[in-house]
């Protein structure tokens, strides 16, 4: 009776204490884990192969499109990537925030950051708890700062060959890396053109402009210390595409009969109301050439319009008489760099223009490149700390790496 008693109590007993344990499922919680750990590293080993100067080239088509890119760069690789997972996603973040910050090493820093996970997810499965993991990694990355600032080498600005041999590793894996004995150097001196002494550690890579032209091969990239357009003068109607002693005005206002505020219609019944319409427009247009005239403005740069025409076959027809060189659909974003190095003020009005205002230069003309026809300016006065660099090539694929990769080699010398 005793001992059918202590039974039942230590049956009781072992019942409570089942009761009283609670069970947690860790199942979901490593498979989510594992999930983004190896979505991650499936990002990081598509771009590894890119990897160093024995690195392979991609060939990234479009699904949308149809365009074709062919690159090594991973910045490029990983932004034309169709990801939905958040951990992946995040190393496309992570090498594009490397892109801004540095300029180069965007697949390093993800075949790294795959590496690191890889070796993380054995430790893991060991039963080492993430936290600590996490903790781990944060002092191991102050330790590699540390010893980055210990084996790198004072680089003096003036020390141009250095500079050049920097450049030159930038360019090395890149698609276009037999020709970084010229890149090298244009990439160099573009940014010592646009340098200021004082602040020798702020460079606004905004101040090198690269323009691209098709035609010609990439050995005929070129730095042209003056301003470049993709685009011919407006010479229809027999103006010059050649000034020297040029006087530049850069315009944002149009050149072209006002419209009306709102939408509508005007109807003319009687032929002379007509004749006079037409007659007050080309009053209208001529009295703005002789106020530009009078300045002694031979060169005009006529900001791109969105309301109405910046130009006419009219306007331009009293320009190309007052032998004035017209550059007409300039983009918006581009006046802010052209003014900066002409050293001159946009003039937003005609009432507003006058010889203080305008830009000088010893040369501007229309030359042919390729199978079309730019516009250089030369000898710019006061020019401004900025630089422009012509990139030539065969096709519009051998353009585009060429200056992916200048612009690698432009932060690095940064």
């Amino acid at each position: 009776m005793a001992a059918a008693t202590a039974a039942a109590a230590a049956a009781s007993a072992s019942s409570s204490a089942r009761k009283g344990e609670t069970y947690t499922d860790t199942k979901r919680r490593d498979d989510v884990r594992m999930a983004n750990i190896l979505a991650a590293r499936a990002v990081a080993d598509a771009v590894r192969t890119s990897l160093g100067p024995r690195g392979m080239d991609k060939m990234i088509a479009s699904a949308s499109s149809g365009d074709v890119v062919i690159t090594n760069d991973g910045a490029t690789i990983l932004q034309r990537m169709s990801l939905l997972q958040p951990a992946a996603r995040m190393l496309v973040d992570l090498s594009r925030s490397q892109d801004s910050a540095a300029g180069d090493g965007t697949t390093s820093v993800v075949v790294l950051a795959g590496s690191l996970l890889r070796r993380s997810l054995s430790l893991l499965s060991s039963g080492l708890h993430p936290t600590s993991l996490s903790d781990a990694l944060h002092r191991l990355s102050l330790r590699a700062v540390d010893a980055l600032h210990a084996m790198s080498i004072p680089l003096d600005l003036s020390d141009r060959g250095s500079l050049v041999k920097s450049a030159a590793t930038a360019l090395s894996s890149k698609v276009v890396s037999q020709y970084s004995s010229l890149l090298a150097p244009i990439a160099v001196d573009a940014v010592l053109a646009a340098l200021d002494p004082a602040h020798p550690d702020l460079v606004d890579l905004r101040d090198v402009r690269v323009v691209k032209k098709l035609g010609g091969t990439v050995d005929d990239t070129e730095l042209v210390r003056g301003l470049v357009f993709d685009k011919k003068a407006s010479h229809a109607a027999g103006g010059p595409t050649r000034v020297e002693n040029a006087k530049i005005a850069v315009v944002q206002f149009q050149i072209s009969p006002p419209k009306t505020d709102i939408e509508q219609s005007v109807v003319v019944s009687d032929y002379a109301q007509m004749d006079r319409i037409l007659r007050e427009e080309r009053n209208y247009i001529l009295g703005m050439v002789k106020k530009i005239k009078a300045t002694g403005c031979n060169v005009l740069l006529i900001q791109k319009s969105i309301l109405r025409d910046a130009v006419t076959d009219l306007s331009l027809h009293y320009l190309a008489k007052a032998k004035i060189l017209v550059v007409k659909d300039v983009e918006r974003d581009d006046i802010e760099f052209i003014t900066k190095t002409l050293n001159c003020l946009p003039i937003a009005n005609i009432e507003h223009f006058r010889e203080d205002k305008l830009g000088h230069a010893d040369l501007v003309e229309e030359v042919p490149v390729g199978d079309g026809r730019i516009v250089k300016i030369m000898g710019i006065k006061d020019m401004g700390r900025t630089a422009t660099v012509l990139v030539r090539g065969s096709n519009l694929l051998v353009i585009d790496e060429a200056e992916r990769s200048l612009h690698d080699a432009l932060c690095v010398v940064r």
